[in-house]
């Protein structure tokens, strides 16, 4: 599966409702703002890398690099 800011996105979208968090809850445990939360889970492709990486991190999600052509 190619990954894409919006596949990423919906991801972590999935990983905070299933820990039954709001954006709002998420925000104040992140310290990441709710409308920054917001445009990353709708799979904006100019968020900062590091705040997706800390998103998901603080979700205890892993992001894995392989090589494409292996």
């Amino acid at each position: 599966m190619s990954l894409s800011s919006h596949s990423l996105g919906l991801a972590l979208r999935e990983k905070r409702r299933s820990m039954g968090l709001t954006q709002e809850g998420l925000s104040m445990q992140t310290g990441i703002s709710r409308p920054t939360i917001r445009a990353i889970e709708q799979g904006k492709p100019t968020a900062q890398i590091g705040l997706v990486l800390q998103l998901c991190a603080d979700l205890g999600l892993v992001l894995e690099l392989r090589d494409a052509g292996a």
